[in-house]
């Protein structure tokens, strides 16, 4: 028997994961990360150290030169992954 799928939006899965980086707000640390997979709602990522995520609120740059991101906050830290929730734009 398998568990009902419980998210609003289905998830795009990466086999080797896709390159990325997770930003601070204030532009004062990058870390590089792997994006495992992605909805419109969220992420789940692998980043290169879990240390500097204290922070609630940072930015998914999903292109070297920071051009397509994504703003986050953390929703879950399991062992070396990460899931992000994705921010709306208050308009």
């Amino acid at each position: 028997m398998s568990i009902p799928e419980k998210r609003k939006s289905p998830r795009i899965a990466f086999d080797r994961g896709f390159d990325a980086w997770i930003m601070s707000i204030d532009g004062t640390w990058r870390l590089s990360c792997k994006m495992r997979d992605a909805s419109a709602e969220g992420a789940r990522l692998v980043p290169s150290s879990i240390e500097k995520l204290k922070e609630k609120e940072f930015f998914l740059l999903l292109s070297s030169t920071g051009l397509a991101y994504r703003r986050c906050e953390l929703a879950w830290i399991n062992g070396e992954e990460i899931g992000v929730k994705f921010l709306q734009v208050k308009r």
